[in-house]
């Protein structure tokens, strides 16, 4: 046997290099090539964008790290900063209204949170049964409350009657369920094998263990992604408190950041400090709002990833 030096290999069986992590995926053979003016119109713009949103959150942030004498300077807000210094965030964090107030909102998110998950999941996984009890009269039920609503005054008046009013109940039930949701979860608990749930039924499971069992395990991307939902809704609300609640110590995060914004009044505990001039206002302000942002931005990158899966999955198909 004679080996030839020197030849090409086979086209054939070269070896395709995959495409790495941060590699852009290949494109399809119909799609051009991007020319280099497309591609720098693509980075302005994104750069852009990005700018638009970091830009004010950056300014945030460095006005609520800085000193009362390094904002009166700049007249306000503060772009560049001079030092940085936690006086704010210890005085919001060393107890008082604010710190209570944060406490709250925590309190409500994840109370709320699973009740509202516990209530959605239950109540998508029968609408999705196609053979349980009036689902579909009560699939038409909820879908009519999504067009028709019966006005703020009736809510109230029912949340009065029940006893609900300055209690923490009036911060959740309210707004417990989002028929949207609901909807979403639905759709993509329809998308399931049905072989599958057959087959658990055949063994002899039952319903409450072909759920936890069988569709929440394959159904974590879009739980991730309505919990995130929930979530979000129940922090950053502020209106129920605002009607429901009169007691000041009871109020959440976001209605105490509403009344330093508006300067309305001032947590209890930072009066002596603002008047005498070791606190700036506006530095108060801009770190009950970072304080309020935290949170959302924290946990966002983790369900990221669920987003395109768990939404367009659960809103298309089905």
């Amino acid at each position: 046997m004679t080996a030839v030096l020197g030849t090409r290999p086979d086209p054939g069986k070269t070896r395709v290099r995959k495409p790495g992590p941060w590699s852009a995926p290949p494109r399809p053979v119909w799609e051009e090539e991007p020319s280099p003016a497309g591609q720098a119109g693509k980075g302005l713009a994104l750069g852009l964008a990005c700018l638009a949103i970091l830009f004010p959150l950056w300014i945030v942030i460095v006005t609520s790290l800085q000193t009362k004498r390094t904002i009166d300077e700049a007249g306000g807000l503060v772009v560049i900063p001079k030092g940085v210094t936690f006086v704010a965030y210890q005085e919001l964090l060393g107890g008082g209204q604010v710190q209570r107030a944060a406490l709250v909102s925590v309190g409500v998110t994840v109370v709320g949170t699973l009740f509202s998950m516990a209530v959605s999941v239950l109540c998508a996984y029968g609408l999705s049964r196609s053979g349980s009890l009036g689902h579909r009269w009560i699939l038409m039920s909820l879908l009519a409350t999504m067009f028709f609503g019966a006005g703020l005054i009736p809510t109230y008046l029912l949340v009065q009657a029940l006893g609900l009013t300055d209690t923490y109940l009036a911060l959740i039930l309210p707004s417990a369920v989002s028929v949207f949701n609901i909807l979403v979860l639905r759709a993509f608990f329809m998308n399931i094998s049905q072989e599958l749930v057959d087959s658990a039924r055949i063994d002899g499971a039952g319903e409450w263990r072909i759920l936890f069992r069988i569709v929440m395990p394959l159904s974590r991307a879009v739980v991730a992604v309505i919990s995130l939902f929930y979530a979000v809704g129940y922090w950053s609300a502020w209106f129920n408190a605002s009607i429901y609640l009169t007691d000041q110590d009871m109020m959440p995060l976001q209605n105490v950041m509403i009344q330093l914004v508006q300067k309305q009044e001032r947590p209890v505990g930072l009066s002596a400090q603002i008047n005498t001039g070791q606190l700036s206002p506006l530095a108060i302000q801009m770190a009950v709002m970072v304080l309020a942002l935290l949170p959302v931005a924290v946990l966002s990158p983790f369900v990221q990833k669920h987003f395109k899966k768990g939404v367009l999955t659960g809103a298309v198909k089905g």
